[in-house]
């Protein structure tokens, strides 16, 4: 504590590492993916420093296998990619090369520091770019190995395993939070989230997802800063958003994102939406069975997920059009548009998904009409099936009559002659056709006195 004390005060480094070979924590070298053991291999043979870090290595650990492996090296992106036939340099606020080995692509980065870190602090601010508020714009300022741990997130994320040593290093303790399964954000909380408020939303997001508490200091500032969440890119916002909701925890996270007051800068219509009894059990089970195919390997629709987030909004503004008279269809596309323009504001949902939404939404009123024709086009439409099944989550939490679910299942599931038996009769009489007098042909006195 008090040498803690002395080096803060003073400016004093800690670039010391505590190093754990695999008879500590039991991470062998074949619990590496295949392509970031070659990446790993090939820059140690051309003589440079590398290893698997980040979630990997944290994943492994608790137990999680990883979606993805990450490499970090001391090699610059045009020094690493000569070295692999299939390689290439992007980002621009973050320069890294993407190196694919068969079907796999292993994200290298080169060790970063702060822009206070480099020894030439005007080059370092330079290439290290602020706004007003603190964020990170811009950050190519290369570092060491020990500066590249202190500019990470959390503790957990800051762990590098050497493939080729088995061995484990750890500058933040990252090895003994995991252990008291903490959450600890690296440095000082309230800086780092002005660096990048998005590591609130990744707070919550890694808490619920590995079952970690956060800790007291990393948690104390997320309230007051969260304001901040409005400069993100809406775009960026978006792919935060969209894996807390595909993590296999959502209903978790969204829970934690209401407690901690982060909501009302991603989906500021959610609190609105959980107040209302029907809407919380409806976004409940939406969430519910999110995660259910998530855990369960079953694909997602991320489109079905954000049109189940937002519908007792579209619903809640449709009605109050309708009860001022305006027509069902046409209120129902109005209240889509108003809902979808508020929510892109904040959050760049892409124009694939809102379309997908917009079908599922507006085929929602179809269902009513189970007449011989309308019932058929229905079935025959492209997105039927993910429409019925939002039918079906609105029949589960009590928003519509469990009986139109039952009858649908049971009609798309029949025989064509029992379809058409279950058909029910036209609700609207048909309109008479308007019978065309014939002309009387001119009569040939009549012809003579015209001419």
């Amino acid at each position: 504590m008090i040498k803690r004390f002395i080096r803060r005060v003073f400016g004093l480094r800690q670039d010391a590492a505590q190093r754990s070979p695999r008879s500590k924590h039991g991470l062998p070298r074949e619990a590496i993916s295949h392509g970031a053991l070659k990446v790993c291999d090939v820059l140690q043979d051309a003589g440079f420093a590398a290893y698997v870090v980040g979630g990997a290595v944290r994943d492994l650990l608790l137990g999680i296998e990883p979606k993805d492996f990450d490499v970090a090296t001391d090699a610059r992106p045009e020094e690493i990619k000569p070295l692999f036939r299939r390689a290439l340099i992007i980002g621009r606020r973050f320069r890294l090369v993407h190196v694919m080995v068969g079907r796999e692509t292993v994200e290298t980065s080169t060790f970063r520091a702060a822009g206070n870190d480099t020894t030439d602090a005007a080059a370092g601010e330079a290439r290290r770019l602020h706004d007003e508020h603190g964020r990170v714009l811009r950050d190519n300022v290369f570092g060491t190995m020990a500066e590249d741990a202190r500019r990470r997130d959390f503790t957990v994320n800051a762990l590098y395993f050497d493939p080729a040593s088995e061995m484990i290093v750890d500058y933040h303790g990252g090895l003994a939070d995991l252990k008291k399964r903490v959450l600890r954000v690296i440095g000082d909380p309230a800086m780092r989230y002005r660096e990048d408020p998005v590591r609130m939303l990744r707070a919550v997001r890694l808490a619920a997802k590995l079952g970690l508490t956060i800790d007291p200091a990393t948690r104390a500032p997320i309230r007051r800063l969260a304001p901040l969440m409005e400069r993100v890119p809406p775009a960026r916002l978006f792919d935060e958003m969209l894996k807390l909701l595909l993590s296999g925890h959502a209903s978790a996270c969204l829970r934690q994102l209401r407690d901690e007051g982060l909501h009302h800068g991603v989906l500021p219509l959610l609190d609105v939406i959980l107040e209302q009894p029907l809407g919380e059990r409806f976004v409940t089970l939406a969430l519910a069975q999110t995660d259910e195919r998530v855990r369960t390997d079953r694909p997602v629709s991320p489109a079905f997920l954000f049109a189940a987030l937002l519908w007792h909004e579209v619903l809640a503004t449709w009605r109050a059009r309708e009860k001022r008279g305006e027509r069902a269809i046409p209120a129902l596309e109005a209240a889509m548009d108003n809902v979808l323009d508020a929510q892109c504001e904040k959050l760049a949902i892409t124009r694939r998904l809102t379309a997908t939404m917009r079908e599922i939404w507006s085929m929602q009123p179809r269902f009513e009409q189970r007449s011989n024709i309308r019932a058929q086009r229905l079935l025959e439409a492209p997105r039927f099936r993910m429409a019925y099944d939002f039918l079906a989550l609105r029949a589960a939490s009590g928003e519509v009559p469990a009986e139109l679910e039952t009858w649908w299942r049971a009609f798309q599931n029949a025989e064509p002659a029992t379809r058409k038996a279950m058909l029910m009769p036209e609700t609207a009489p048909k309109k008479k056709r308007r019978r065309r007098r014939r002309k009387k042909p001119a009569s040939a006195g009549g012809a003579a006195e015209s001419a």
